[in-house]
């Protein structure tokens, strides 16, 4: 179907609401109903699956799929033919080594000889190598936490969010392998047509991601100081300056990026801005 573009996504887990309000945000109307594994979207050529987690980069790699939205965790340690296409920002979390609290650990040398249980076998084979470390690695599937209370290993890698999982099971985190986030994979050879339909849905994920990133913010100014203010806020081009009704005064309209808010208030404030108010942008085209 060239008029249609196919995209995978988990049918549950960390990422299957937030990859489900992605598309909403971004004006895609779908069908959610529960134990439903496809759906078409009413108002965008987009016809949705619902599988699990592991199994997206081989459906995107065969064609089933033309992208799916995966952790990088997943997509580096299946290693399918698939490109990453963009970066998601959500569902962010790190692979790590961890040992019995009790364990003494210096430096990655300590993990020498060790056995470590893992579900990513790929992943921590290679930074095993990279660090030129040798250790027994036994693949596990679920429950990764408990291996070393049992005597099955000396370690585990998993995924680490908060930590609390690792604090509970008398753990501790002594060395990231991987840092990752949602993102979205695509096929390597997507028809022309197909490529048209994701810059579509790319345009609208962008406008999300810039106005998620800045503030739409509002001031009031004396007028001897807006040359000033203006400095300060630059915005996309240059501030909006509208009259007030108050004498040798005016509202200055302007965006500001998310990182560099609370300088930009400060600064704002000793050259005598009032009145300001902040607001949240839904979605910013640029």
């Amino acid at each position: 179907m060239e008029n249609m573009l196919k995209i995978a996504i988990q049918k549950s887990g960390r990422l299957s609401e937030d990859s489900i309000n992605l598309l909403q945000k971004c004006g895609i109307k779908i069908n959610t109903s529960l134990n439903r594994l496809k759906t078409e979207a009413e108002n965008f050529p987009l016809e949705i699956y619902f599988l699990r987690d592991d199994d997206i980069p081989k459906y995107v790699e065969d064609g089933v799929a033309d992208i799916g939205i995966v952790g990088e965790n997943v997509l580096f340690e299946k290693n399918k033919n698939v490109k990453k296409a963009l970066n998601l920002g959500f569902g962010k979390c790190r692979l790590s080594i961890a040992l019995p609290k009790d364990k003494q650990y210096k430096s990655i040398k300590d993990l020498q000889g060790l056995k470590i249980a893992t579900t990513y076998t790929t992943i921590l084979s290679n930074f095993l190598k990279e660090n030129k470390v040798k250790a027994e690695i036994h693949e596990i599937s679920g429950s990764v936490e408990i291996a070393p209370s049992i005597g099955l290993a000396d370690a585990i890698c998993d995924l680490v969010s908060s930590g609390s999982t690792l604090l509970s099971n008398g753990l501790k985190e002594v060395e990231v392998v991987l840092k990752s986030q949602a993102v979205i994979i695509q096929h390597a050879n997507l028809t022309k047509a197909k490529r048209v339909l994701l810059e579509k849905l790319f345009f609208r994920i962008n406008a999300l991601q810039t106005a998620k990133n800045n503030k739409y913010i509002l001031l009031n100014a004396p007028n001897k100081k807006l040359e000033k203010i203006c400095s300060i806020l630059p915005g996309m081009k240059s501030p909006t300056i509208l009259p007030l009704a108050k004498k040798d005064w005016s509202s200055i309209h302007s965006v500001i990026n998310e990182d560099e808010f609370w300088d930009i208030i400060e600064k704002l404030k000793d050259e005598g801005a009032q009145g300001i108010l902040v607001v949240p942008i839904e979605k910013m085209i640029i």
